[in-house]
């Protein structure tokens, strides 16, 4: 089976002592091509390097909610550039994040739209970051008819996931999935259809629970799979083959040997 990581933060610093090894264990495991979404302009190059150092390693240009405060005003214009000149596969990782102390939502509406208006102009893409703002992002995506992304890691409602599949919209599951007291999210992930869904490791973030409290890892891909195919009731072959074909078709991916 050939496996997707659809969202993964190769590029962490926390990788870098074993980021071979960790590499050679992913494609092991089945794990051939990891999205990696950047947060801030500083670290562009940072993920460049890495995706131009494996196959398989795939990047995405972004300015992240959570990081406002690293974010300079010429980063909408360097982004743009970035898009224009270096390969690229999706714009992000953007969006809103009320969950942190004391946001600036004024500033991430308007560094989120000036990314969705980017990923317009690029026909690229987008990955979305929602953290107690899916519904504001759902409302702001209807301004942009033809986009196309994904909201990572999700853990809305059933009705905001048929929205947005409505809308072109994937969703993508990891880690959380594993955990018996999600059963909201659980029971969402049995019930959606499999043509809007992409699983993620989110690494080295958001463990499984069977690493709980430890460092992620892309080679954890197989365990998100196993789960949703428990929850599903449906062959593994068809669920793996079903989300890698996704993330293939919304990424434009070649896959990666």
């Amino acid at each position: 089976m050939i496996l997707i990581d659809s969202h993964c933060h190769f590029d962490d610093i926390r990788f870098d002592p074993d980021r071979q090894t960790l590499y050679r264990q992913a494609r092991a495991s089945g794990v051939m091509t990891q999205i990696v979404p950047a947060i801030k302009s500083d670290w562009w190059p940072r993920v460049r390097k890495i995706c131009n150092q494996y196959s398989g390693i795939v990047a995405a240009y972004g300015l992240h909610p959570m990081f406002m405060e690293a974010h300079r005003d010429a980063d909408i214009s360097l982004l743009d550039q970035w898009l224009k000149n270096e390969d690229r596969v999706a714009v992000g990782e953007c969006g809103l994040d009320y969950f942190i102390q004391n946001p600036d939502r004024g500033a991430q509406r308007r560094l989120f739209r000036a990314q969705l208006e980017l990923a317009q102009q690029h026909g690229l893409p987008v990955i979305i970051h929602a953290r107690r703002a899916l519904e504001e992002v759902l409302n702001t995506l209807r301004s942009y008819p033809g986009l196309r992304g994904v909201v990572h890691s999700f853990s809305g409602s059933e009705q905001q996931a048929l929205r947005l599949a409505a809308m072109g919209f994937l969703m993508s599951f990891g880690g959380p999935l594993t955990y018996p007291r999600a059963s909201r999210l659980r029971h969402l992930a049995a019930i959606l259809p499999l043509k809007c869904m992409m699983l993620e490791t989110d690494a080295p973030d958001q463990p499984d629970m069977d690493i709980r409290g430890e460092r992620n890892r892309p080679d954890r891909l197989p365990r998100i799979l196993a789960e949703l195919t428990t929850l599903r009731e449906e062959p593994i072959e068809e669920i793996a083959a079903v989300t890698t074909g996704n993330a293939t078709e919304l990424f434009s991916l070649e896959l990666s040997q």
